[in-house]
């Protein structure tokens, strides 16, 4: 299941921040936390998925991350992923985050391999 997955795969991906990704309650926009999560976990899926068999995939299972500094609306963000860990369906990432005024993130990020087939019932 995991036999094509190696500790030490890396994934990167760079989005730009949107106004929909800002928390409501703020006067100016900005990476809310839920948002940079959601890249976080995409980075970590993407890394991963083509080296899965068919009908496997990934799902986010912990996270525990900081979110130390902004970044505003229109900026380039980048998700930077190493899988640390393998335990037979469990993936360990390290994780860290990264915008123009330097680093916004870093932590780890689990996710377990699930067959989708199994899923749809």
């Amino acid at each position: 299941m995991t036999e094509t997955l190696s500790v030490g795969l890396e994934g990167e991906q760079t989005f730009t921040v949107t106004r929909e990704m800002s928390p409501p309650h703020l006067p100016v926009p900005v990476l809310s936390t839920p948002a940079m999560v959601q890249q976080i976990e995409q980075t970590c899926l993407l890394s991963v998925q083509p080296l899965l068999e068919e009908g496997l995939t990934t799902v986010g299972t912990h996270i525990c991350v900081s979110h130390a500094r902004a970044a505003a609306e229109g900026q380039d963000v980048t998700v930077h992923s190493r899988l640390t860990e393998i335990n037979k369906r469990r993936l360990t990432f390290d994780v860290i985050v990264d915008g123009p005024a330097g680093r916004l993130s870093e932590g780890t990020h689990q996710r377990t391999v699930v067959d989708f087939r199994r899923m749809a019932g």
